[in-house]
């Protein structure tokens, strides 16, 4: 018999808002975290994008919570934008379905500061930020560091292997000693726990593989042609597949607008991912998305990483991603919880030998596939 989330110790509130989000059997990775999470154990996590991660620390905080008290308990980090708002509408989501008075607020660079200082004069449970900003609000003393009793730092690698890594450090260092420490990510390398271990209590490493691992339930797909016949396989792929929702990836923001003005010019509704859109446009039209009414997101990986939008059918590669970590990351965007998805390249002969690369690293297989008489056709 497969676990439910009750066989986790989880109180019924939780296990009853879980369930009417349909979830009601934990993923391996919600089953192994939860009871550490709980345990109030440092924790480092390792499992392929869209294994469950967010709601594998998110339940067990919840219940950590002394909802009693009006103070900043847990933080939670991530690189982008979109993901904190995504964590912060997971929180709210879960709260509401448990009937729990539960309460967050997203800290983020570029938006208003003076209306954050104002949200945390209400002390949220949950602070989800960016990194900059959540140093800065720590150090003008409206952030209490000493109350927080957890920090999470999700897409752990991002946040320690780049330009963030100074600031989580100061960040951590602001906190008591006592609190507790989890990383979670889709891959974890030896920097990132080289970079967090001074931080770890005896930590639970969770992992099933010595690397990372692709998600099993991705089919990989690529189509050839010559560089200037990229665009015109694109567009008959996703007439041929009529994609529930299709993420493309292109590598330069000068080809992601020439891109979509052509597919708006064959009548597709699209959304441009581009990085100075401001923060309630993107909101809105990562609704729209989520909701069914734009089918097409075109995005480079900055945008991209760390979206969790359940019923994302196809991801769609006009570009060949800079590195195999990235081809996890991006394929990882289909195929979310216990769906499965495709992962499809577009390539001239030259790209043929990076998949292979893709292939290697991660023991997984590319078919070869065409486009005949509007159709999708496998070999």
């Amino acid at each position: 018999m497969p676990k439910t989330f009750k066989d986790l110790n989880l109180e019924p509130s939780l296990v009853q808002g879980l369930a009417k989000q349909n979830f009601t059997h934990p993923t391996p990775v919600q089953e192994q975290a939860i009871p550490i999470v709980l345990n109030r154990q440092d924790v480092v996590v390792q499992s392929y994008t869209g294994s469950g991660k967010t709601l594998a620390f998110l339940a067990p905080l919840f219940q950590l919570l002394d909802i009693s008290k009006r103070e900043m308990q847990v933080l939670i980090l991530a690189p982008t934008h979109e993901l904190v708002m995504q964590i912060n509408h997971q929180i709210k989501l879960l709260a509401t379905h448990s009937d729990l008075p539960v309460t967050s607020a997203t800290i983020i660079g570029g938006a208003n500061v003076e209306k954050q200082i104002k949200k945390l004069k209400e002390k949220p449970h949950f602070i989800v930020g960016s990194a900059g900003r959540v140093l800065e609000l720590i150090k003008k003393r409206k952030i209490t560091a000493h109350t927080l009793k957890t920090i999470v730092l999700d897409e752990a690698d991002n946040l320690l292997e780049n330009t963030h890594a100074k600031t989580i450090q100061e960040i951590i260092k602001s906190t008591l000693r006592d609190r507790q420490l989890c990383l979670f990510s889709a891959s974890i390398s030896q920097q990132t726990l080289d970079l967090a271990q001074p931080f770890l209590n005896e930590p639970v490493i969770l992992t099933n593989q010595a690397e990372a691992q692709m998600n099993p339930n991705i089919n990989h797909f690529y189509l050839q042609g010559d560089r200037r016949d990229k665009f015109e396989l694109l567009r008959k792929l996703i007439a041929a597949e009529n994609p529930e929702r299709a993420l493309i990836f292109i590598n330069q923001k000068d080809s992601m607008e020439e891109v979509a003005e052509k597919l708006q010019y064959h009548k597709k509704d699209l959304f441009v991912m581009r990085g100075n859109i401001k923060k309630e446009d993107r909101k809105r039209a990562l609704e729209s998305f989520r909701q069914g009414k734009v089918k097409l997101l075109v995005s480079s990986d900055l945008t991209a990483r760390g979206l969790d939008i359940q019923e994302i059918s196809h991801v769609i590669h006009l570009d060949c991603p800079a590195s195999p970590q990235e081809y996890l990351h991006r394929a990882g965007r289909t195929a979310r919880g216990y769906g499965s998805g495709k992962s499809i390249c577009i390539v001239t002969p030259r790209d043929v030998s990076t998949l292979k690369k893709y292939q290697k690293k991660y023991n997984i297989q590319f078919t070869e596939a065409q486009l005949s008489h509007g159709e999708f056709i496998t070999r």
